[in-house]
């Protein structure tokens, strides 16, 4: 390989990874959209397209963190990485508080009842969305980072593990009460974990093999295989402790595949369904899945038929700044969108919004400035 720290479809799938953001945060909290691309919309009760974008972003972050992780222990030895890793990882910390600010207040110095209010609802949904969970991920699995393939693998299934445990015995049911968590919650890097290090174990296979035909094939294989398996699991269905009564009463019962809307309010009561809400591993799983056979695509578009676009190298290139660039733009621009606006009116916001975002995007490409951490 050329430069190994920049992979040019890895950029154009992080880019495109970036549009989707784009697209789905801004149209997805309309009603007309909701009715009738529902795809593009959260409902946390299966996987839809708009589901698969974060998963897509831990699967970019897993393989970047494995590829940096590596280059520095190299040239700068063990400790160096891992510090290294420590203190971009905090300072990513620092980043989402500033960014994921608290949507309530608290409004009086003795009003116990507000600060109680205002802390709950930033802990389950303002503090962990995109940058929170990938920073709090990171240093999870920072101890493992740089270890064997099978090292990795079992972690997340440890992971994924704990967090089935955990959610049957209390969590689901509080993340899912009111405020109801964002992303899986605090705990929600159980299973962010999942996606992040199949990112990692991505980067191994680029690196091991350089024919990129049998890479996109491997890619492609693995990501079937993934997305398999977890429709597989979410065909089994648990109800969490205070239903189940502690019998652990699984059964299997095939339902929609994923990307099939269903019209059921959340919760489903069921640990297995795919919900972005409650962070379910089999939603995660099936992300990393979706990203691998996504990877595969653009392996075979930029890598061996040498296509790229310049949208996707802009985005794919400068993705901390577009993700923190696009919440600005839209709030801006949504207060003229109202939510039961008309369809096509909801497209020329969406247009508007895009537009600023990418010649704010470009711009400091052109000037080659570059938000990393």
């Amino acid at each position: 390989m050329s430069d190994p720290a920049r992979l040019a479809s890895l950029d154009q799938f992080r880019g495109y990874t970036v549009l989707g953001m784009f697209l789905v945060n801004f149209v997805g909290s309309f009603a007309v959209v909701k009715a009738t691309l529902p795809l593009l919309a959260h409902h946390h009760t299966f996987c839809s397209y708009a589901d698969t974008i974060m998963p897509q972003f831990l699967f970019a972050v897993g393989f970047s963190f494995r590829l940096t992780f590596l280059r520095r222990a190299a040239s700068h030895g063990a400790k160096s990485a891992y510090v290294h890793a420590l203190r971009r990882n905090l300072a990513l910390l620092l980043v989402a508080f500033a960014v994921h600010n608290v949507g309530s207040n608290w409004k009086a110095w003795d009003d116990v009842k507000s600060f109680d209010e205002t802390f709950l609802r930033w802990w389950k949904q303002d503090f962990f969305q995109t940058l929170g969970h990938i920073a709090v991920t990171s240093l999870v699995v920072l101890p493992v980072i740089g270890a064997r393939p099978g090292v990795r693998i079992a972690v997340a299934v440890l992971f994924g593990v704990a967090h089935l445990g955990l959610s049957y015995a209390w969590y689901y049911r509080w993340v899912n009460t009111p405020p109801n968590g964002v992303d899986g919650g605090p705990l929600g890097f159980l299973t962010w974990s999942i996606p992040l290090l199949a990112g990692s174990l991505a980067y191994d296979a680029y690196q091991s093999t350089p024919d990129r035909r049998a890479l996109m094939i491997k890619f492609a294989l693995a990501g079937a295989g993934i997305m398999a398996l977890a429709y597989a699991l979410s065909c089994l269905h648990l109800a969490p402790s205070d239903l189940d009564q502690g019998n652990y009463a699984i059964r299997f019962e095939p339902v929609a595949p994923p990307l099939v809307p269903l019209d059921l309010k959340p919760p489903t009561n069921n640990l297995f369904t795919m919900s972005q809400r409650s962070g379910s591993v089999t939603y995660p799983l099936f992300g990393a899945g979706v990203s691998l056979a996504v990877l595969a695509l653009f392996v075979f578009v930029t890598d061996l038929r040498g296509i790229q676009l310049g949208v996707f190298r802009t985005l794919g290139s400068n993705a901390l700044a577009g993700y923190i660039i696009h919440g600005l733009v839209n709030a801006a621009v949504k207060p003229f969108v109202p939510r039961d606006a008309p369809l096509w009116y909801v497209l020329i916001g969406l247009a508007v919004s895009f537009s600023l975002c990418y010649v704010f995007v470009r711009h400091l490409e052109r000037h080659k400035l570059f938000l990393k951490l």
